[in-house]
């Protein structure tokens, strides 16, 4: 294995040691370099010698001497090895099995790169990992690492996963610890497979292998209506959300002694299912499951708390009967509606007449309740038989960094059908307090 190097910035110790882009880097201190993850590894050291060839296979050998953390200098060319590792799995709860056809390409690659987890904190099963990329991962002290276990008991695994593999992830995750490395854990919860006494098992397993293993979070199963040819799994229902909570607290008070953590966490969706009230921001312990959708909620609200003691002086300036947008809607899913109306009720313009709508998910399937899976015809249907002038749609509706829905719709489309300006609202409180506001509009501060 080898990488090119893309760029080499002037007066850095790689330029100074004599060394051009487009040449290969076979080795550093006698070791390969595969990827960025070896590269920054291996460069730490203070005393380097490098094995570089060129095009033609020559290969010659260069010493630096830097300060520890001084950079190398170098950027890498990894256009094609950090191309993410395609997932050897077949989950029977997997989200883009349930996809409809006719979509976007990427929208049905199916990755499992634990450089990605490392990097980016993409969750990982760790069964597309053979013996000598896992040495590699302890070797280079990759941590903390985001890993989908769903079951600790090896069979069950093994059929969640549908992977003959799989029933390793013990040995795995007590190797991480051994090796002082640290990972947070992940149950998607399918009921009959890794629920009853399968989870307790996983919850105690993994709070065994505490403080390498950080927390770990339980999100319920999502199916769309695309399942034809898929293994039948029931849905969550709100009794055994309930009950699930119950379980769930049980277990964070017994964590919240022993660890001083309460270590295992519910995604919003249980407390939504549920109508059970949600935990308070404390509880969340800073949000380490965030990106699981644990606590989203609460901490939109309490975001939305501090917006407006820090926004108050701002917004008692502005003109109290703007002209404009007057009539507002928010759109959301299912599940957040009823906490999105109540936030929203108590920080609303008085001059603003505004209506939280929840809208139903015609696309994937009426299961589907989560904000983020709204598509551009199902908004459009929801706002049909609306009156409005203005409307806010979560950032989270959007493919990231662009303007389209996942049905391939864009929001000019959407904006020019309407008749209606759509402002997108970033997903904290601060950017919803201004939008209710207007503030980028009324005031300039």
């Amino acid at each position: 294995m080898a990488i090119k190097i893309l760029h080499v910035a002037s007066s850095s110790p790689a330029a100074k040691a004599g060394i051009h882009p487009n040449e290969i880097i076979v080795s550093i201190n006698g070791e390969s370099v595969i990827d960025e993850i070896d590269y920054q590894d291996l460069i730490q050291h203070p005393h380097l010698e490098l094995i570089l060839s060129d095009e033609h296979g020559n290969k010659r050998q260069v010493s630096i001497a830097k300060s520890k953390w001084e950079p190398l200098g170098i950027r890498l060319d990894e256009s094609n090895i950090m191309k993410p590792r395609s997932c050897q799995n077949h989950c029977l709860f997997c989200f883009i099995d349930q996809m409809p056809p006719g979509m976007r390409s990427s929208l049905y690659v199916k990755d499992d790169d634990w450089r990605l987890s490392l990097m980016m904190g993409n969750y990982v099963t760790l069964t597309n990992v053979n013996d000598q990329e896992f040495s590699r991962i302890l070797r280079r002290k990759a941590s903390p690492l985001y890993i989908s276990v769903h079951a600790t008991d090896g069979e069950v695994r093994k059929r969640l996963l549908r992977n003959p593999n799989a029933d390793k992830i013990l040995d795995r995750l007590t190797a991480l610890k051994n090796h002082n490395l640290q990972f947070h854990a992940q149950i998607v919860l399918c009921p009959g497979w890794n629920d009853g006494d399968v989870l307790k098992k996983t919850i105690e397993d993994l709070a065994a292998l505490w403080p390498a293993a950080l927390s770990m979070a339980i999100v319920p199963i999502g199916m769309t209506k695309f399942r034809d040819g898929l293994t039948s799994i029931p849905a969550v229902t709100p009794e055994m959300a309930k009950d699930l909570i119950k379980m769930i607290e049980e277990y964070q008070t017994i964590y919240l002694q022993r660890f001083g953590t309460r270590f295992v966490f519910l995604s919003d969706e249980f407390y939504c299912l549920s109508n059970e009230n949600l935990p308070e921001e404390s509880a969340y312990e800073g949000y380490p499951q965030i990106e699981n959708g644990v606590g989203m909620i609460r901490q939109l609200e309490d975001e939305c708390k501090f917006a407006w003691e820090d926004l108050s002086p701002v917004i008692s300036r502005i003109p109290p009967s703007p002209k404009e947008h007057q009539r507002m809607i928010i759109p959301t899913g299912q599940s957040a509606y009823p906490h999105l109306e109540r936030i929203v009720n108590q920080y609303k313009p008085d001059w603003v007449d505004l209506e939280v709508i929840p809208v139903k998910n015609k696309f994937f399937g009426e299961s589907i309740t989560v904000t983020g899976l709204i598509v551009g015809q199902d908004l459009l249907s929801a706002l049909s038989d609306k009156i409005f002038d203005i409307v806010l749609i979560s950032e989270n509706m959007l493919r990231e960094n662009t303007d389209c829905f996942l049905d391939g719709m864009t929001l000019e489309e959407i904006t020019r059908i309407l008749g209606k300006p759509i402002r997108v609202v970033k997903n904290n409180g601060e950017s919803l307090i201004r939008s209710l506001y207007s503030l980028e509009d009324c005031i300039n501060d």
